[in-house]
């Protein structure tokens, strides 16, 4: 019995490493819907291990902000710079996208805004360092500031943003 769960777990595994999108796929994937929902494309390159990431992802799925950004854009992620026990948890090719698109040694999270056809309107840089997930106001200000410049479809509410990303002092 034990040597039957050991084979399909095992199945399920290889399974899902045969099956795993590269980053030119999803990247593809997200132009594509794009163009159909005539939005622009939100790629963030992150990790399992990044608090950072996971802050950033949180603060655009609440419920003040995420309405702002689904209207504008398609939210597509890409893992990259996991540590040696969970490389299996990269998008293939995803190093080197996140380098074709600045990120490399950029930290993460890395973010990258696109037009449908793959154009880079936005990153996460300011002065070449990066913000990764903004927290500051002067930080979340530069995020506001990008956000203006590549809405497509509802304006930003500044307040909003401020409200859900700058890190309150506990």
């Amino acid at each position: 019995m034990k040597l039957k769960a050991l084979i399909v777990s095992f199945m399920i595994a290889f399974a899902g490493i045969v099956n795993a999108q590269t980053a030119t796929e999803i990247l593809t994937k997200a132009q594509n819907q794009a163009k159909v929902e005539n939005k622009n494309v939100f790629l963030i390159f992150h990790a399992s291990w990044c608090g950072w990431c996971k802050k950033m992802e949180k603060n655009m799925d609440d419920p003040a902000v995420k309405p702002y950004f689904d209207a504008n854009y398609v939210k597509t992620f890409i893992t990259v710079q996991e540590r040696a026990e969970k490389k299996n948890l990269e998008t293939p090719g995803g190093d080197a996208v996140n380098e074709k698109l600045g990120g490399k040694d950029q930290g993460l999270p890395f973010w990258v805004i696109l037009d449908s056809t793959g154009k880079v309107l936005e990153d996460s840089r300011v002065n070449g360092e990066n913000l990764g997930g903004p927290a500051s106001e002067e930080e979340v200000n530069h995020l506001i500031a990008k956000l203006e410049k590549t809405s497509k479809n509802d304006k930003v509410d500044p307040e909003k943003i401020k409200e859900v990303f700058i890190l309150k002092k506990k």
